[in-house]
């Protein structure tokens, strides 16, 4: 269903948040940028505006917006009761009176499947039953190994409805990675699947539910999943089906219990370069409230039962296992269709196929369309021509996310929207069925305009985004567009000064209510801590609206990546400025690919590096050090390819692995990795590493050479 009646004009959804604010609070801001300053500086009145807008909903009232400004550790609205499965149900009724799904799906195999608002309240309330039945409560762990399926978005709302803390990983990853993320939590309920089907091929997963049943003796009940077999039963599982299909009183009766603001929702995991993979506590009412903040003012999402944005379709490609998938389940918090695709963006290797997403989103009738920067290069690179995919013309954003977006990439997509609106013999406000409109004439997406980009950068760390769009900001290719509400994001020299138009540390100075509780088991907070805020003093840079505040305020949040903020607000990112890897999105600490690599016998050690940086393509190196007669030949390469898709997942397979004689170290033994990567990148030796603090520099004349033979390499032409 894509058909709608003819509706008043468009309205980006940041107009109508200022309109309101106007009108409501007596706020009228001359500029974006002093609509920013005030949401950084009145953190109180920028968060309550956002609650009050959206019109969050607690049985009791809150004492305080922020009432402890500190970080880590900030308090956010003391005495409020909240739930995210609430959030979402509290559509139900309206969204369905209007014909909209709750959720769109299909998968490689062409299986397409519709679920309306009332099917997914139904199926939520009989799953949160049964876990409840077998003894799942309020803060009790629920790990998924599921895709990208209707039955995940299921399972999560089931589980945070009981109050209970869900935590998900994808079936690409392999045994060892999930173990080291799900061995840390102790879940006592796992909902697994039984196999996928990705890039052409079945793939059973019934041997890693094995594995993983063994390696959990913390599970003391499993749902079993049939994607691949549906007539397949396991020992001891209850079928999710059969689970799924209780209709009665009670389910009609159930509703999700209420939780406190700050009441653990989920856990994600970010990995850093040492240790396992940080396992972090996200709540409630954070993730509520910024979830809605982002889709419903800078990503420009509405509600699909809303006149503005009647029959809005949220699609952003995403596996289970990235942010990205708990950034489109948030679609249902506003009432959203979301849309959803379980399977390769680039068809098979023996078929290589980039359009079958953009046919997917013209056949389903996608308005918001998202996908990894690496998606969209990979299009441009095989030539895909989007007029020939269907029709696309419904489409009036395209979000990019999980790495920088090159201006090339960006005019590439551009230009082919204009074709797909030249060809519908319409403006795109007309083409789009739902005209695009506002009160500047010069806004992105208005009638005749271009395609509007939503060009993010983020995190799983605080599931959020830091730098985003604005569809009335002007939008220049490789620059993404500001720096989102509530987000006080500067630049730093090594000084700890903001600059502005130069190339320095992202931080952020203020809290963010999606800003992690804690890091599960982290019971003294010193992990938390090193993670985010060990490189600038306590109290620097802390006081809102600029200036020191007092130590106890605590350090700024240091997000690990290379921030360019312009004169005009707009910033480019320019990459990661630690060693963590970041594949396709998805980030990786260097210390599980060691795990992986150095457990083969002939690799005594090793070093990774990802070359990840604006306006060039991702390279990652692998350096090996082997055993003495040892030698580097094409079995052992693959061997160590295959222990890495193995332990975690074919994204972190190198790009080339070479032989060294040594991995260069520190005094203390750790490995130079970020030297290592600046050194790549073009930076001179001695700038990026001091050979007094370095237990073999004697060793660094071989990377230096491989430096400039690589940067000769991959040198632009002129």
């Amino acid at each position: 269903m894509h058909s709608r009646t003819a509706q008043p004009p468009f309205v980006p959804q940041i107009r109508l948040y200022q309109d309101w604010l106007r009108e409501t609070r007596g706020l009228q801001f001359d500029s974006y940028d002093a609509l920013w300053r005030w949401s950084v500086s009145d953190l109180d009145a920028f968060w309550q505006s956002i609650w009050d807008y959206f019109d969050v909903q607690s049985p009791t009232p809150h004492t305080g917006v922020l009432a402890r400004n500190v970080m880590p550790g900030a308090q956010w609205f003391p005495g409020a009761q909240v739930n995210y499965a609430r959030q979402v149900l509290r559509h139900v009724d309206a969204a369905h009176a209007a014909g909209m799904p709750a959720v769109v799906s299909r998968n490689e195999k062409g299986l397409h499947r519709e679920l309306s608002w009332p099917e997914l309240r139904r199926q939520v309330a009989a799953l949160a039953l049964h876990l409840k039945a077998q003894g799942v409560s309020k803060g009790d762990r629920v790990a998924a190994y599921l895709p990208n399926i209707p039955e995940a978005m299921v399972a999560f709302l089931a589980t945070v409805s009981l109050g209970a803390v869900w935590s998900i990983c994808a079936p690409d990853m392999g045994t060892n990675a999930v173990l080291d993320r799900f061995q840390q939590i102790q879940p006592k309920a796992l909902i697994a699947v039984d196999g996928v089907h990705y890039a052409g091929r079945d793939l059973d997963r019934t041997a890693v539910l094995d594995e993983l049943r063994h390696g959990l003796p913390s599970v003391s009940h499993v749902v079993l999943v049939a994607n691949l077999d549906a007539g397949k039963k396991i020992a001891d599982t209850a079928d999710y089906a059969t689970v799924t299909a209780r209709n009665d009183a009670e389910t009609a009766a159930f509703e999700p219990e209420w939780v406190p603001f700050d009441h653990p929702l989920w856990i994600v995991y970010s990995s850093g370069t040492t240790g396992l993979p940080k396992p972090i506590v996200h709540g409630h009412g954070g993730m509520v409230l910024v979830a809605l903040q982002l889709k419903g003012q800078h990503n420009d999402i509405g509600c699909s039962y809303d006149p503005n944005s009647w029959g809005e379709r949220y699609h952003w490609y995403s596996s289970t296992g990235w942010v990205m998938w708990n950034a489109q389940v948030s679609g249902l918090l506003g009432g959203t269709t979301c849309v959803i695709f379980d399977g390769s963006p680039g068809g098979s290797k023996e078929k290589p196929d980039w359009t079958v997403l953009w046919r997917f989103a013209a056949e389903t009738g996608v308005t918001s369309f998202g996908s990894g920067a690496a998606f969209y290069a990979n299009c441009m690179k095989a030539g895909v021509d989007l007029s020939a995919c269907g029709d696309l013309s419904r489409i009036r954003g395209l979000g990019s996310t999980g790495s920088p977006l090159s201006a090339e990439v960006q005019q590439w997509g551009t230009e082919q929207f204009r074709k797909i609106r030249q060809m519908s013999g319409a403006g795109p406000s007309q083409a789009a069925k739902a005209p695009l409109g506002g009160s500047d004439p010069h806004a992105v997406g208005e009638r005749g305009g271009d395609i509007w980009w939503n060009n993010l950068s983020g995190g799983t760390d605080f599931a959020g985004a830091f730098i985003g769009g604005n569809r009335e900001l002007p939008l220049t290719p490789g620059i993404m567009q500001c720096r989102q509400l509530g987000a006080a994001v500067e630049a730093w020299n090594e000084q700890g000064q903001p600059v502005i138009d130069e190339v320095g540390e992202l931080v952020c100075t203020q809290p963010i209510p999606s800003m992690p509780l804690y890091l599960w088991g982290d019971t003294d907070g010193k992990r938390y801590l090193s993670s985010y805020f060990d490189m600038y003093p306590a109290g620097h840079g802390r006081k809102p609206g600029g200036g020191d505040g007092p130590a106890g305020m605590g350090p700024v949040w240091r997000h690990g990546d290379w921030i360019r903020v312009l004169p005009d607000g707009g910033c480019i990112i320019y990459g990661r400025s630690d060693a963590t890897i970041n594949r396709h999105g998805l980030r990786m600490g260097t210390s599980e690919i060691y795990s992986a690599v150095e457990g083969l016998p002939e690799v005594l050690d090793s070093m990774v590096v990802d070359l990840e940086y604006l306006g060039r393509d991702s390279y990652m190196p692998l350096f090996v050090v082997l055993r003495p007669g040892m030698a580097l030949d094409a079995t052992l390469r693959e061997r160590i390819n295959a222990a890495i898709r193995a332990a975690l997942s074919p994204r972190f397979v190198p790009d080339a692995i070479f032989q060294v004689a040594e991995i260069p170290r520190t005094l203390s033994g750790k490995k130079q990795e970020l030297p290592i990567k600046k050194l790549l990148l073009g930076q001179p030796l001695a700038k990026v590493v001091n050979k007094e603090a370095m237990a073999n520099p004697g060793c660094l004349d071989w990377y230096e050479q491989f430096a400039r033979a690589h940067l000769a390499r991959t040198a632009p032409a002129a």
